[in-house]
């Protein structure tokens, strides 16, 4: 029997998980159904985090979420790939992105993630939480950098921070990924294109009256 065989054959223990290779792992049944149990109550949690966000109770989806974060951000990958619970990685748009794509395909927990991370930045958004809800989108946006939500949630909250630039940034790559959604993003960018003058202005006004006063004896 070769090594690899002995190793699958003893897969029955409840000990840490049985590594093949590097990127492959054996688990136990005892530990298949821990990995299945806490990924089932993530699903149950993002359901329930789901449904409070579509009915506009923010505080309950933000706590529903954070909940589900706390089983998903606890699973393996390898261990999930283990159990088949991988899934086909994102179009690659050039030879490095293939042979990224080939290397680590996106799991189940890894789409649950992003979707999660920009529905908490909407939140944060509506809760007026630039900052968090900055963060979250880009937590987001590391998971899948073609999310146009969370491209347009970022720059929304990068605008509301007085990062105009950064914002711009955002939105316009917003819009490069979902050309469909143009309207939605000219209206914001020409929204803190406004706030950006006015802004600008009333600082000048307040420079001008800091130096007149200076002038005087």
């Amino acid at each position: 029997m070769s090594d690899q065989s002995m190793l699958a054959s003893s897969s029955g223990h409840s000990g840490p998980p049985v590594k093949l290779d590097a990127n492959s792992v054996v688990l136990s049944p005892d530990q298949q159904a821990q990995v299945a149990s806490k990924l089932q109550t993530a699903r149950d949690k993002k359901d329930v985090a789901d449904a409070a966000f579509k009915n506009g109770d923010v505080k309950d989806a933000l706590r529903s979420y954070h909940e589900s974060l706390m089983y998903l951000l606890g699973l393996d990958k390898n261990s999930l790939k283990a159990l088949g619970m991988d899934i086909p990685s994102l179009p690659a748009s050039s030879a490095v992105d293939e042979a990224a794509s080939a290397k680590d395909k996106r799991t189940e927990v890894d789409l649950m993630l992003e979707k999660i991370y920009a529905n908490m930045s909407a939140c944060h958004l509506k809760q007026e939480n630039w900052k968090r809800a900055m963060d979250t989108a880009d937590k987001a946006i590391e998971k899948n950098p073609t999310n146009s939500k969370a491209l347009f949630r970022k720059g929304k909250a990068l605008g509301e921070l007085g990062y105009f630039e950064r914002a711009e940034t955002a939105l316009l790559e917003a819009k490069k990924v979902a050309p469909n959604e143009a309207a939605m993003v000219d209206a914001e960018l020409a929204r803190q294109r406004v706030v950006d003058r006015e802004r600008q202005k009333a600082h000048d006004q307040k420079l001008r009256g800091w130096l007149s006063r200076e002038k005087k004896p």
